[in-house]
């Protein structure tokens, strides 16, 4: 095989390094502030935009932070709680053909689907608030939001305040402990009231029921939220003790009505795929009728042993999804065509609109994907154009208005320097993005840079947002990661003051401080992702760092594959879903010697951990397994997600490294390898036994 940093990489992602940056600011606004700039359609599709793009580059990981962020980090004023089991999102589909995609998945992911009658539970999806309620010997003892999916704020004393949400579970089979899901939401009626009495005392209105239930569920004082009309839907359960179960999705909603909970009436079960589609329409027909907000369905796969086992990827489970309902469009015009450069030099041009309100919110910005896009449609500066609020990427031009385009309005031109630097906006071919040559010497790189090292998924330094990073790069305080934890020495020494700063005081730069200093220690994969190496998000991150375990080996074999270390490149090909493009990524960061220095530097101020085992009794925890031909009893994918979950690394290729090959019918080269290096050979049957 070819040294993969010669080769080309396909066609790049452009818009995920932008909209990164972009999906955590409305985290932050969404889940922590309750003052979303964008409707949920909005962020919705911007998700949506990299299903489309996995689609049409089937070989890139697309993982990032935006793939699998969920929602936010806790707000300060609560304490924290843990998730027994993640609190995960859903994907999303827009269509019929997405449905049939939904179910294809599934069906190729386990063969005991693929002939298998498919049946569903599906229900409205209520615009709320979601949260997890804790009960131990059938009494609520704790409760929380969402938070980033993993840990979530205690809003214990709040959650009791709300009618329908039982302190005590009723039912005969109460088990020792489970976890309760659903949604807090606020009816469209209750919402006009206190919205009108808001305006009355002259205080600012909320934008939408979902806003204002958010904002009165996280109040510190739990009476404010008593003087609220919250109410509650269950429809999941998370964590729970061995003396409960439930085969079926149904069953796990009659459990939930027994306990004294409120499920939604219009769920409806045991639909085929078909009926779903009738179930959508006829719950779109009534969306202006209900007495709360949605925004389409959610879709869940009936039996539970078929949910465990078919399992979650990335952010969301396989085994559900969220239907939701169609787009809503406007017409504007463009006043101008800006260009945004991004962390790897790409630039991004965006349309910056006459104002105009789609559906409640007002829109003045839209993305154009690249300079193919806008000679597509024939985007020009002064043309009457349609916006969608969700598709592809939102706010989204959908077309030009051919018949209302003026006079003066001529072909955009799309820049060949950078409008930052200078330099050369240079496009490879078979590129669909033109980039900036300037590299970290372009400032809207650098900074950029430093943006995504601070960000949720990264090192997560709170305090330190886009604006904050932005003023200290311009005054030059901070020009590289290690500077970031050099701050509080500078403030020290007395050559910066950080509290003299407008909007600034002693207390937010010491909370400043001590979030830096929070983050002096960090786990490999959180390290790896927020060096911003192209194409390595945070699932990408995690797969380097299970397999080279310590920051130690993984800078030194990737320095040596810098420079064309045949053995280390060989590592790097062995990685399953490691592909020749990131391979060419990770290669080009290192052979960079800016890039060395700036992992040196920070190095010295931080302490790197290793990731932990995910199991530590399972019989292949820290092997390396390889799978080859086709296996009879589950598919390829289902073994791979089932040895990552008992903390086996899965590798594409066989070394002496290699622990076990499993072998099914016309295993190929990959048996023959084995046998020559002595690696031990497993039929599939013996593969069960051993996992089991």
């Amino acid at each position: 095989m070819a040294n993969p940093a010669m080769q080309k990489s396909p066609a790049p992602i452009q818009e995920l390094q932008q909209l990164a940056a972009e999906i955590a600011r409305h985290d932050i606004l969404y889940h922590q502030n309750d003052r979303p700039e964008i409707t949920d359609a909005e962020y919705d599709a911007l998700r949506r935009r990299f299903l489309t793009l996995r689609a049409q580059y089937p070989d890139v990981v697309l993982d990032n932070d935006v793939t699998d962020s969920v929602g936010a980090t806790p707000a300060r004023g609560f304490k924290k709680y843990t998730h027994g089991i993640p609190m995960l999102s859903l994907n999303n589909a827009f269509d019929i053909a997405d449905i049939d995609d939904f179910e294809s998945r599934m069906r190729n992911h386990l063969v005991d689907l693929q002939n298998a009658d498919l049946h569903y539970v599906a229900e409205p999806k209520i615009d709320g608030v979601s949260a997890n309620l804790r009960y131990e010997n059938g009494i609520l003892v704790a409760a929380s939001t969402r938070g980033d999916g993993l840990v979530g704020e205690n809003i214990t004393d709040n959650i009791k305040t709300i009618a329908e949400i039982p302190r005590r579970l009723g039912g005969k089979k109460t088990p020792a402990m489970i976890e309760i899901r659903g949604e807090v939401y606020m009816t469209k009626s209750d919402f006009t009231e206190l919205n009108d009495a808001l305006v009355a005392s002259g205080e600012d209105p909320f934008a939408n029921p979902r806003n204002f239930a958010a904002g009165s569920l996280r109040q510190l004082d739990a009476a404010i939220t008593a003087s609220r009309p919250l109410r509650f839907f269950a429809y999941a359960v998370g964590d729970h003790s061995a003396d409960w179960t439930a085969d079926t999705q149904s069953q796990l909603l009659d459990d939930l009505t027994a306990w004294g909970f409120q499920v939604n009436p219009l769920t409806t079960r045991d639909l085929s795929q078909i009926q779903l589609h009738d179930f959508y329409a006829q719950i779109q027909t009534k969306r202006s009728q209900l007495p709360y907000d949605i925004d389409g369905i959610v879709v869940k796969l009936n039996r539970r042993d078929w949910q465990s086992r078919l399992g979650f990827v990335g952010r969301a489970p396989r085994w559900a999804i969220a239907w939701k309902f169609p787009a809503e469009q406007a017409q504007t015009t463009i006043q101008n065509i800006a260009i945004q450069v991004g962390r790897t030099g790409a630039l991004t041009p965006v349309a910056e609109l006459n104002p105009i309100n789609v559906g409640g919110v007002l829109v003045s910005r839209a993305t154009l994907h690249n300079e193919d896009e806008i000679a597509r449609k024939d985007i020009r500066i002064g043309d009457h154009v349609v916006i969608q609020r969700a598709g592809d990427v939102i706010p989204q031009v959908v077309k030009v208005i051919a018949e209302s385009r003026p006079a003066h309005a001529v072909p955009f031109e799309f820049p060949t320097h950078c409008p930052v630097c200078g330099s050369i906006a240079k496009r490879d071919e078979g590129e669909a993005v033109r980039r900036c040559t300037g590299g970290l010497s372009c400032a809207a790189q650098a900074v950029e840079r430093l943006i995504h090292f601070v960000s949720k998924g990264a090192f997560d330094i709170e305090g330190m947002g886009a604006k904050i990073v932005e003023e200290l790069f311009a005054e030059k305080i901070i020009q590289s990661p290690a500077d970031i934890f050099m701050l509080e020495k500078m403030q020290t020494d007395k050559k910066i003051n950080l509290a003299a700063r407008d909007g600034w005081g002693e207390k937010s730069m010491d909370n400043l401080f001590a979030a830096i200093n929070k983050r002096r220690t960090i786990a490999l994969d959180r390290f790896i992702y927020a060096l911003g190496i192209r194409q390595i998000g945070e699932q990408t991150a995690k797969l380097l760092a299970r397999n080279y375990e310590s920051a130690d080996h993984w800078v030194a074999r990737m320095t040596a594959a810098a420079i064309g270390d045949a053995s280390a490149i060989a590592e790097l090909n062995g990685i399953d879903q490691i592909g020749d493009s990131m391979i060419a990524d990770i290669i080009a960061f290192f052979a960079e010697p800016h890039n060395r220095e700036v992992v040196a530097d920070l190095r010295q101020f931080i302490d790197i951990t290793p990731l932990p085992k995910p199991t530590d009794n399972s019989a292949i925890s820290g092997k390396s397994v390889v799978f080859t031909g086709s296996l009879e009893k589950m598919s390829r994918g289902e073994a791979k997600s089932r040895a990552e979950a008992l903390g086996a690394k899965v590798q594409s290729s066989v070394s002496k490294k290699t622990d076990y090959v499993v072998i099914g019918a016309d295993a190929g080269s990959k048996a023959k390898a084995a046998h020559e290096l002595g690696v031990k050979i497993l039929s599939e049957d013996e593969w069960l036994t051993l996992i089991q």
